[in-house]
């Protein structure tokens, strides 16, 4: 167990260390990227490298060189001379180029610069994307391929930033007096916009706050418009495009620029109004078409829409009449007839346009794609190798692996203490497992002895605790049990003892000739005979109830006529007592028992409850029936009652509230114990209340069947 719990947290461990240590392999080499990324989309030669470079390797501990498409080197971290075991690998780990971003990398950067580990040196291309750089809508991968960075002509000039900033200035100055935390971020053409803190979005005009930022063109993004159209025109031109395609600005929540297609030419910032103090910008006119629906050339207007409503008119016309030829009506449309053809027709020329239009959507990408970068290209360096290798250039970064020093000592130390620890623990367990099986064995060999057996300690969890608390009931019953049978073999030798002694005193007197044997000498021998035949048939019926074989003969039982019995049977004794005896009855229960063990267990209760009631008291047996499923039969006195502290007992085996077990204050202590065996072999259960110096009440509830 040890051994295997080792081997997996060895496991785990290196391959938590491998992955740790891959992914930080794979954020420096998306750090590396998007930064030199960012240099080369921001000026338009590789000029000034060499520094950012030499510092992007002193961060990351690696060989970081850039060179041109034919492996002249622009920079590299190793100097421009270096040793001949460091020459660079065949293969380059990525391609530098604003216009064409390894999406790869830049999703790993994003990632990166979202966690916080992106370094420091300007925000990486995530951040531009989540900002909303410079792109357009017209679906074409290689345009969304381009870095956001990559502004170009774009770029406003200082005036326009610093008259842009004023208004956003103003538009979050009107927001905090509104209550609403708003900043001033800037785009990567320098345009300025309002966000919150947590850079979620913030709706100025629904506070009236007017972010005329966001809402117009400035020159010298109408000049840029004008010269990407122009060049989109002439591709088109080139290329026998026979729509032209118009790009517009629509500006985003963010307040960048993004590019549409569109028919519609936005309203361009006006000049400044000298008189006002300065430029409002103007809400341009909201696009024709979503850059998702545009189409090269137009609005998303279908060409084959009107040509398709009508086939389908047509389809479900000539499914009708072939509905109604099968039965019976209008005759079918025979093969060859013109209608038919005029139809297939129509279809190929819905095709034929759909075609064209999707032909001239990608034709009016392509040359929007063209426009781009013929536009950006004199803005941004060109593409350039990036080499990202060890130190001394030995193994490319995408190339093996090996755990470090400090992983490897990790790996080392963990093992040791996973085995330390588990040798220990396993001592432990073992010691914990066995002390309570020694106590438990012990404690076995003393129950076999006979001696008196103190309680296991519990101390463990589990099946041995289970196990431990199980023996300490066994042997707490055990021995309440043995107490119960001496006190029982005790008590049955005090009840028979009585009354033998009285009937031998009897015989030796009248033996030797003291008394003369005269039938009063005859009676009290034959009661004492019967006291004794009393106790012996007491004892067999417990006897034959804890068995299980007491046997009951149920038969269809009327409470009320029991109950008047057992009164008729004891109204000479209460009478001699001084007690009212009487029976009552609310309903007509009945149930099915065995009439003579409900008598003799009723008759115990009443013939205690007269013994305890003193001269001028009363007893009354109440039968009714409770919810039609069983039946309560209560024996209720006026005598001196019970105890609370002898109340549990009252249904033990010769047990007697007066311990001087006199025949004055009561019997043999059996009668109650018989009442309960004989009512729970009847399926039903036996309370006792009592309040002392006011009576006691013994209720016996019992099924109906």
């Amino acid at each position: 167990m040890s051994i295997a719990a080792t081997a997996w947290l060895a496991a785990q461990t290196t391959s938590g260390a491998i992955r740790q240590e891959q992914g930080q392999v794979l954020a420096d080499d998306a750090r590396i990227y998007d930064k030199l990324l960012d240099l080369a989309a921001t000026r338009p030669s590789w000029r000034g490298a060499d520094r950012t470079v030499r510092d992007l390797a002193a961060e990351t501990g690696r060989r970081i060189a850039l060179t041109t498409q034919d492996r002249k080197v622009i920079a590299d971290s190793a100097g421009r001379a270096p040793k001949s075991g460091a020459r660079l690998p065949a293969r380059a780990s990525a391609v530098v180029d604003p216009l064409a971003v390894d999406s790869t990398l830049a999703a790993a950067s994003s990632r990166t610069a979202r966690s916080g580990s992106g370094g420091s040196g300007g925000s990486g291309a995530g951040d531009y994307a989540r900002e909303g750089g410079l792109g357009t809508g017209t679906g074409s991968d290689a345009v969304d391929r381009i870095d956001p960075r990559a502004v170009g002509p774009f770029r406003l000039t200082a005036s326009e930033r610093k008259e842009l900033r004023q208004i956003a200035d103003k538009s979050v100055g009107c927001l905090r007096e509104r209550g609403v935390d708003a900043k001033v971020a800037v785009g990567p053409n320098g345009r300025p916009y309002v966000t919150s803190p947590d850079d979620s979005e913030v709706t100025v005009t629904e506070y009236g706050c007017d972010p005329g930022l966001v809402s117009g063109y400035t020159p010298t993004e109408r000049k840029a418009l004008d010269k990407i159209n122009t060049l989109a025109e002439a591709c088109l031109r080139r290329k026998g495009g026979d729509k032209p395609v118009k790009l517009g600005l629509s500006i985003s929540r963010d307040g960048t620029p993004r590019l549409y297609q569109s028919l519609v030419t936005p309203t361009p910032m006006p000049a400044r109004d000298e008189g006002a103090g300065g430029a409002t910008p103007q809400e341009p006119p909201a696009p024709t078409t979503t850059p998702e629906e545009a189409v090269a050339g137009g609005a998303a207007e279908d060409p084959a829409a009107e040509d398709r409503a009508a086939l389908d008119a047509a389809a479900k016309k000539e499914a009708a009449e072939r509905e109604a030829a099968a039965r019976g009506g209008a005759a079918k449309v025979p093969e060859g007839d013109p209608r038919l053809l005029d139809e297939g027709a129509r279809r190929a020329e819905a095709v034929r346009r759909q075609e064209q239009a999707e032909a001239a959507q990608a034709l009016a990408a392509n040359c929007v794609d063209s426009a781009r970068r013929e536009q950006l290209g004199p803005y941004v360096s060109s593409p350039a190798l990036l080499f990202i290798t060890s130190p001394d250039g030995s193994r490319p970064s995408e190339s093996g692996f090996r755990l470090s020093g400090a992983n490897t000592t990790r790996l080392v130390g963990l093992a040791a203490a996973v085995l330390a620890v588990t040798v220990a623990a396993t001592a432990l367990a073992a010691t914990r497992l066995t002390r309570p099986l020694r106590a438990l064995t012990m404690a076995t060999q003393r129950m076999k002895t006979g001696e008196a057996t103190e309680p296991v300690p519990a101390r463990s969890a589990g099946e041995i605790s289970q196990l431990a608390a199980a023996f300490n009931d066994m042997a707490a019953h055990r021995k309440a049990l043995e107490e119960q049978r001496k006190a029982m073999v005790s008590d049955v030798a005090h009840e028979l003892r009585t009354p033998l002694s009285n009937i031998r005193g009897w015989l030796e007197a009248a033996e030797d000739g003291v008394v003369a044997t005269d039938p009063e000498l005859v009676t009290s021998l034959l009661e004492e005979a019967l006291l004794l035949q009393h106790i012996v048939n007491d004892l067999q019926d417990l006897a034959a109830a804890d068995a299980g074989t007491l046997r009951l003969h149920r038969e269809p039982v009327c409470a009320v006529d029991l109950a008047e019995q057992v009164v008729a049977a004891h109204q000479a004794r209460a009478d001699a007592a001084g007690v009212r005896l009487t029976a009552a009855a609310e309903g007509d229960p009945w149930l099915t028992a065995d009439p003579l063990r409900l008598r003799q267990a009723i008759g115990n209760l009443v013939s205690n409850a007269i013994r305890h009631t003193p001269q001028g008291g009363s007893v009354t047996v109440l039968c009714r029936p409770v919810d039609g499923s069983s039946v309560v039969i209560e024996v209720t006195d006026t005598g001196t009652g019970i105890s609370a502290e002898d109340l549990p007992h009252v249904f033990d085996r010769f047990w007697r509230a007066d311990k001087s077990r006199t025949r004055a204050t009561g019997g043999s202590g059996l009668g109650l114990a018989i009442v309960r065996n004989l009512t729970q072999a009847h399926g039903g259960t036996v309370q006792a209340t009592s309040t002392l110096g006011k009576g006691t009440s013994f209720t016996v509830t019992l099924p109906v069947t």
